[in-house]
């Protein structure tokens, strides 16, 4: 089995910052790209940013100089920095993953459960 578990969500002011955390536990061989993705209420879910294992980065155009994603891979975890939020950024955030449980096992995309983060003044 594998888990993955986000933290961080808030309810921030615009123009502040956050930092989303996301675990990735259980019966991991490795753990390819990870993503952060995110829903507002009532819309699609949208890719923000994706990290290989080895470190390059994709941004969505909207977040591009604000959101920075990045990864421990000792830690099996993912993190997403926010900062000068908006209004827009409001969403239910969820990160996911590609992970191999065993050597010769596809790779799967595995989701967490979802964060919320609420851009208001």
């Amino acid at each position: 089995q594998v888990q993955l578990v986000e933290s961080g969500g808030d309810l921030v002011q615009p123009g502040g910052s956050l930092r989303l955390s996301c675990a990735a536990s259980g019966s991991i061989f490795s753990v390819n790209t990870m993503y952060w993705y995110r829903q507002p209420p009532g819309k699609q879910r949208d890719l923000v940013a994706s990290i290989t294992s080895d470190g390059s980065t994709n941004y969505a155009d909207s977040v591009k100089g604000r959101f920075t994603i990045s990864r421990d891979n000792a830690k099996n975890t993912v993190y997403l920095q926010m900062t000068s939020l908006k209004l827009e950024d409001t969403a239910a955030y969820y990160c996911a993953a590609s992970i191999r449980w065993r050597a010769m096992s596809p790779s799967l995309k595995y989701w967490g459960q979802g964060t919320q983060v609420t851009v208001s003044s």
